[in-house]
């Protein structure tokens, strides 16, 4: 293009040759105008096919066609002798399964008994019956049994005569002593 830029402003800046070989100066000023004109159509031509919406930045493909699902409904058969097995079989396994309760330590009511007539035969003021019980305390499980034991025993002992059981107020200490000799034997 530089070339026949620099041709064309020769042939232009100089006089027309005397000969009629070479096409004039205007008809060469008009093709290069043509080819400008025509690389200006390109131009707008390539600049229109670059911003073209594209596939999979501006527009998307419907992509291939959905094909049909066949959806199968299985169909079991099956005789009750088949249903019965099974069954069978999954008892089996659970019947199999071992269970284990961890046992639980309890005081008695026995125990319990015999512990309180020792202290009543120790208490002859009133006494805190949680005081003299937590020496059979040897766990923090123990505690609730040992307390529930206790109190059905002393429950026990009271109807029977043979100590005294008092509570100032609701959940206040429980205190007991040995019943006077004159009222066991009224």
């Amino acid at each position: 293009m530089a070339a026949w830029l620099a041709y064309l402003k020769s042939r232009l800046l100089l006089p027309d040759p005397p000969k009629g070989e070479e096409p004039a100066a205007a008809d060469l000023a008009a093709a290069l105008a043509n080819r400008l004109r025509r690389l200006e159509a390109i131009r707008k031509a390539a600049e229109l096919l670059v911003n073209r919406p594209r596939v999979g930045r501006d527009m998307f493909l419907r992509g291939d066609p959905e094909t049909i699902s066949l959806t199968k409904k299985p169909r079991f058969e099956a005789a009750i002798y088949d249903l019965l097995a099974a069954y069978a079989r999954q008892r089996q396994q659970q019947a199999l399964a071992h269970v284990t309760v961890k046992q639980r330590v309890v005081w008695s009511l026995a125990e319990a008994r015999e512990a309180l007539e020792r202290l009543a035969g120790m208490a002859i003021e009133w006494t805190v019956l949680d005081a003299y019980l937590i020496e059979f305390c040897s766990s923090p499980e123990m505690r609730k049994t040992i307390r529930a034991s206790a109190f059905s025993a002393s429950l026990e002992m009271v109807r029977e005569g043979r100590i005294e059981v008092r509570q100032d107020r609701a959940f206040a200490p429980i205190w007991m002593r040995a019943a006077k000799s004159r009222d066991r034997a009224a």
